[in-house]
């Protein structure tokens, strides 16, 4: 009896071994161009664990001026984080406005273009807007 509740208690312990131990995938997309705008730094993270964008970006001194005339919020440099899903090998980030419009940026893993998808009452429209040089990988095991 007792060699069973110890394999029992054995077999427990492994297998929440493996639920303490989590891996996360991190997609790194970097130096991206932009079809009207022009940056000093573009990137855009994508943490699939904790299910996160995180853009970074840095204007160029022409791209700035032209966004703070008609903005004073503006800064020259930003960041912002939203939240994230992945569908079909596609990751898109949550939608952005109201039911009847609304955006949203999305990628296709292993790709460096970087698309907006913009609905307007059911009329869905795909524009690459930035294309990336750079595309890093991470898988990370705590």
């Amino acid at each position: 009896m007792k060699k069973n509740n110890l394999f029992f208690f054995s077999l427990i312990l492994f297998l929440l071994s493996f639920i303490n131990h989590s891996f996360s995938e991190i997609i790194i997309l970097s130096k991206c161009d932009h079809k009207e705008d022009k940056y000093l730094k573009n990137e855009y993270i994508f943490n699939l664990n904790e299910l996160i964008m995180t853009r970074n970006y840095v204007y160029a001194e022409k791209t700035y001026q032209k966004y703070r005339i008609t903005d004073l919020s503006v800064k020259k440099s930003n960041s912002y984080v939203r939240n994230i899903y992945e569908e079909d090998g596609k990751i898109f980030t949550l939608k952005h406005g109201y039911p009847q419009f609304y955006t949203q940026i999305l990628i296709e893993k292993n790709k460096p273009e970087i698309f907006i998808k913009s609905v307007m009452n059911d009329i869905e429209g795909i524009s690459k807007i930035s294309t990336c040089k750079k595309i890093e990988k991470f898988a990370n095991q705590s």
